[in-house]
C-alpha cells in the first residue's frame, strides 16, 4: 500500500476524506507560497467545514420542499416598484425566525409572493434552520388523509416541528369545517414558539369568511396579524413580463 492510499485510509477512519479532494492544490498552494505547517493544516480544516456546511445546507434545501429554487438575489426589484424593498431586506436577516414572529405576503396573482416567500425560506436555510415549504391545498389533502387513517395527530406534527413553515396560496377557497380546525391547530401551536410565512390573494382582513365558524376565525388571526410582519404585493404580474411575444398575424413569414 502506497502513501496515498495509506492517508485516504487514515482520512477515511477519522470521517476526514474529504481533506483528499483538495490536498494536492493545498500541497502546491504551500510549496509555491512557503506556507508553514500551521497554516497548511488551517487551509485543510477549512476547507472541510466548507465542504460539511454545504452538506448541511443542500440536506436542509431538499427537506424543505421548495417548488423551485427562489432566492433573493434572483428577484426583480425593479419590476414593481411599490414592493417594500427596505422590510423584504430587513426580513433577510431571519431576525423574525429567531423571534417566532411571522410574515404574511398578501396582493394579487403574479407580483411576486411565491418567489419572496420561498427566498425568506432560502435564507433560512442558509443560516441554519429547519424550513418547510407547502402549498395550502396541499397540507389540508395531507391531514384529510391523517382523519382518514388515524394518522392525524402524527401527519400534524410535521407541520408543528419545522423553525419555519411557509403556507402558499392561502385562502383561495373557503375551508371545510375540517380544514378551518387544521389551520386553527397549526396557528395555535406554532403561535409565539415558531414562525409561520403564509401568502394569500387576498388581505387578512377577507379570510375571517373562509372559516365556517368566526370565532375561531378571529381566533386564528388574532394570533397571526397581531405578531406579523405584513408585506403587500403590489403592482402588475410578473408572469405578463414572461408571456411569450407572438408574431404579428398581419405580418408575412419572414418579412423583416
Amino acid at each position: 500500500m502506497n502513501f496515498d492510499h495509506q492517508l485516504q485510509g487514515q482520512l477515511k477512519t477519522l470521517r476526514l476524506g474529504g481533506f483528499m479532494e483538495t490536498l494536492d492544490v493545498r500541497l502546491q498552494q504551500a510549496q509555491s507560497s512557503s506556507l508553514g505547517y500551521l497554516d497548511f493544516l488551517h487551509l485543510l480544516v477549512q476547507d472541510e467545514i466548507e465542504r460539511r456546511e454545504s452538506r448541511k445546507l443542500s440536506l436542509r434545501l431538499s427537506r424543505a420542499s421548495f417548488e423551485e429554487e427562489k432566492t433573493i438575489e434572483g428577484f426583480d426589484f425593479t419590476f414593481n416598484p411599490k414592493v417594500n424593498h427596505k422590510l423584504i431586506r430587513d426580513l433577510c436577516t431571519c431576525a423574525f425566525v429567531e423571534k417566532g414572529e411571522h410574515v404574511l405576503l398578501y396582493g394579487p396573482a403574479g407580483t411576486g409572493k411565491s418567489h419572496i416567500a420561498q427566498a425568506l425560506g432560502h435564507q433560512a436555510c442558509r443560516k441554519g434552520y429547519h424550513v418547510l415549504f407547502t402549498k395550502a391545498v396541499k397540507l389540508f389533502r395531507f391531514l384529510l388523509a391523517g382523519r382518514a387513517d388515524h394518522s392525524w395527530e402524527k401527519r400534524t406534527k410535521k407541520y408543528l416541528h419545522p423553525d419555519l413553515l411557509i403556507i402558499d396560496d392561502f385562502g383561495l377557497a373557503a375551508m371545510t369545517q375540517a380544514q378551518a380546525e387544521d389551520f386553527y391547530e397549526i396557528v395555535s401551536e406554532r403561535h409565539l414558539n415558531s414562525s409561520l410565512v403564509i401568502t394569500s390573494n387576498r388581505p387578512p382582513q377577507d379570510w375571517i369568511t373562509l372559516f365556517p365558524d368566526p370565532v375561531m376565525a378571529n381566533s386564528a388571526l388574532d394570533r397571526l396579524s397581531h405578531h406579523a410582519h405584513h408585506l403587500i404585493m403590489e403592482g402588475e404580474s410578473y408572469r405578463k413580463k414572461l408571456k411569450p411575444k407572438h408574431p404579428n398575424p398581419s405580418t408575412p413569414k419572414g418579412a423583416n
